[in-house]
């Protein structure tokens, strides 16, 4: 048996209008319970997050640099999850999502869309009720920024001060 189904309720789960007490669900019925492991709302919220329109990337600054090593080693499959935390419990699921932003979009409007569209998704796939999705945006991605050939033409012109 799965962590998942002997904790007792999550903070997900407690006071949050006492959805979470009693009756039968689409995941506990009288003929079993299912219970689903934080890694597979994690995946499903990371791949939901990342179809939006505006999102650029997943997780801050430490996390992407970790997972562009990670993509690189041979056989090594993508991290859906990277910068989402979840916290699932029987009935319940609540998730914070740590984003960085295309330059341009508005981003009250994409933590909306982001919210929306984890909401939908894990609610979807899962049957758990989603009672609150975080969104953190940690930087705004310009084009060009990441690109070697501007480095190289801010060296060859002359200083402003001396």
């Amino acid at each position: 048996m799965s962590e998942q189904s002997t904790r007792s309720q999550s903070p997900a789960q407690q006071g949050k209008g006492g959805s979470a007490q009693g009756g039968d669900s689409a995941l506990q019925t009288s003929r079993g319970t299912t219970t689903i492991a934080d890694q597979v709302v994690s995946k499903i919220a990371g791949i939901a997050a990342k179809d939006v329109a505006g999102v650029h990337a997943l997780g801050g600054g430490a996390a992407r640099a970790f997972g562009s090593i990670r993509e690189r080693i041979p056989g090594a499959s993508t991290n859906h999850s990277q910068g989402v935390t979840v916290e699932v419990g029987e009935k319940e699921a609540a998730a914070d999502v740590s984003l960085i932003a295309e330059y341009g979009v508005a981003i009250a409007d994409l933590a909306s869309g982001v919210r929306r569209n984890i909401i939908s998704s894990v609610e979807r796939m899962t049957g758990l009720k989603v009672t609150e999705v975080n969104v953190e945006v940690t930087d705004v991605f310009i084009p060009g920024q990441d690109d070697d050939s501007d480095d190289d033409s801010a060296d060859e012109r002359p200083s402003r001060v001396q």
